[in-house]
């Protein structure tokens, strides 16, 4: 069973430094219909102003991966450390326990454009921790796993039963990935179009999957999607 989510059904918040949108129920946008998938919480798309950010505020319990699409963020946190994240790169930062950071867009000059991740992790009060790691863009490895529970083939490990991939598709290439039973998919889009499965889905759109055994990708352009494989 396949179900899209568009990039305009999905919630909106905006201040003058940041426009944010929301794939499921977060702050002031609730949707009783779209609270997660899976250990999936959160998917946020957020465009922050030049030198603008988030101020000091803390998390507890979640996995949190932040997915740079264009741009710099500037990371600071409670355990010390001070990172610059750049496109190309993730971060994982497990609150566990409790974790207080700062995020700021690293350029006086071009807003930055990303994508925060929440999951649920398997277990609570964990130590806080966080990792960045760099991924390039490779030719002919289309699919590249980003995050695992196992930290498995050089990705982030994190505290789920969850593989994250990024899949990077040329104009009219094609890709095909098998679904193992008993797993979920949700497919988020960073940029597109691109058809799976005969569903025709642009950059912001997400796609729900379940009760499936492969999915088929045909990039329309140049295409680039996070899928996330889930218990």
């Amino acid at each position: 069973m396949l179900l899209s989510r568009k990039s305009n059904d999905r919630g909106k918040s905006e201040r003058v430094w940041l426009t944010s949108y929301h794939t499921f129920s977060f702050g002031e946008y609730y949707d009783e219909n779209h609270m997660g998938f899976r250990a999936l919480r959160v998917i946020n798309e957020d465009t922050v102003a030049p030198s603008r950010g988030f101020p000091p505020h803390s998390h507890d319990n979640m996995e949190i991966l932040t997915y740079i699409i264009q741009g710099e963020l500037q990371h600071q946190d409670s355990t010390g450390s001070k990172v610059i994240i750049k496109q190309g790169d993730v971060q994982l930062m497990s609150a566990g326990s409790g974790i207080t950071h700062s995020e700021y867009n690293a350029s006086s000059e071009k807003p930055v454009h990303l994508l925060q991740i929440w999951i649920h992790p398997d277990k609570d009060n964990l130590t806080p921790s966080h990792y960045e790691r760099t991924f390039p863009k490779k030719p002919g490895e289309p699919l590249h796993l980003l995050a695992s529970k196992e930290g498995k083939e050089g990705s982030l490990q994190i505290h789920q039963e969850v593989l994250l991939y990024r899949l990077i598709l040329g104009k009219s290439e094609s890709f095909t990935f098998p679904i193992n039973s008993n797993r979920f998919i949700w497919v988020q889009i960073v940029k597109g179009p691109i058809i799976i499965n005969g569903n025709s889905l642009d950059a912001g759109d997400g796609l729900q999957v379940s009760k499936e055994t492969i999915l088929s990708f045909e990039a329309i352009q140049d295409t680039e999607l996070l899928l996330f494989d889930l218990a």
